[in-house]
């Protein structure tokens, strides 16, 4: 079975080495990476189950300038929201694939854990369960996989609780204390079952590994890039800085304002992410905090 990941960054190298400990898997990226089985990008779209590991903001031109459908296999490992057409992922790769063709992952896993083998329990979302458990079957023995058919729900779990990270890291740099953190990331946890209330999502999802699990993991923990964003916010370092001094993508800045886009047009209540964005385009951070203190359903 030929496997490739597509995206050589911290997520897709640590997905690549896990998933090459029983099976024959290659990697690719933009750029030449010195990594065993580095294949070009034509030689990685030959396998038949693809992953996708790229940043959630660039997949839509990716897939324009590069792919080919061979009919392969594909596992959405990216999480985000295009933020410049508010797509979610799926529905960008269905206009190059069909839904059979689809599955997507998601749960608590920073990529270093991964790389260091320590055990952690995702999830794998699909339109075709056959798909799913073929998938499921290349992942290593520390990694404990798990199969539904909320694509949506899983979608939007991983996408809303990076943004959520950038806040509880807010939360932590202003030393608000543990009560606050906890409640934030409590109540950020009803506001994205909300939001993804009204795309038909699964309630179960969001109690899972997919939403709750992903949440307390990346919004409690400096691993998290988007916890950092967050908390280097705090100590009043500009947006531009800490993108440089971060060195990776932090999805949930583009992310959040794609959410917040959905949500006015949808209609859907979402206080965190609306002062979030509040706070990115330049507003105090203790104002913000007072803004969400004063909201009726914070």
């Amino acid at each position: 079975m030929s496997i490739a990941v597509i995206g050589a960054g911290k997520w897709g190298s640590a997905l690549y080495h896990a998933l090459s400990i029983n099976n024959k898997c290659y990697i690719t990226s933009l750029t030449f990476r010195n990594i065993p089985n580095f294949v070009s990008i034509k030689e990685a779209l030959k396998c038949k189950y693809l992953i996708f590991a790229l940043s959630a903001q660039g997949i839509s031109s990716w897939l324009k300038d590069n792919f080919i459908n061979e009919g392969q296999k594909i596992l959405i490992a990216s999480k985000g929201i295009e933020s410049s057409t508010c797509k979610f992922l799926d529905d960008i790769f269905l206009e190059f694939v069909s839904k059979d063709q689809l599955c997507v992952l998601s749960g608590p896993s920073f990529a270093t854990e991964v790389m260091q083998k320590l055990p952690c329990a995702l999830m794998i979302n699909g339109y075709n369960e056959i798909i799913c458990k073929e998938f499921a079957q290349f992942f290593p023995n520390f990694i404990k996989t798990y199969i539904d058919n909320d694509v949506k729900g899983a979608e939007i779990c991983g996408a809303y609780k990076n943004v959520l990270a950038i806040a509880s890291g807010i939360c932590d740099g202003l030393k608000l204390g543990n009560n606050a953190r906890a409640s934030l990331i409590a109540r950020g946890l009803i506001e994205m079952h909300r939001f993804g209330k009204f795309f038909e999502a699964k309630e179960e999802t969001f109690l899972g590994l997919s939403g709750a699990g992903d949440l307390f993991l990346t919004a409690s923990s400096s691993l998290s890039r988007n916890y950092r964003v967050g908390f280097m916010l705090a100590q009043n370092k500009s947006l531009k800085d800490i993108q440089i001094e971060l060195k990776e993508v932090a999805e949930g800045i583009a992310t959040s304002y794609a959410i917040k886009k959905i949500a006015q047009k949808k209609e859907i209540y979402t206080p965190i992410v609306n002062e979030l964005v509040n706070i990115l385009e330049g507003n105090k951070l203790n104002e913000s905090v007072q803004n969400l203190l004063k909201q009726n359903n914070f």
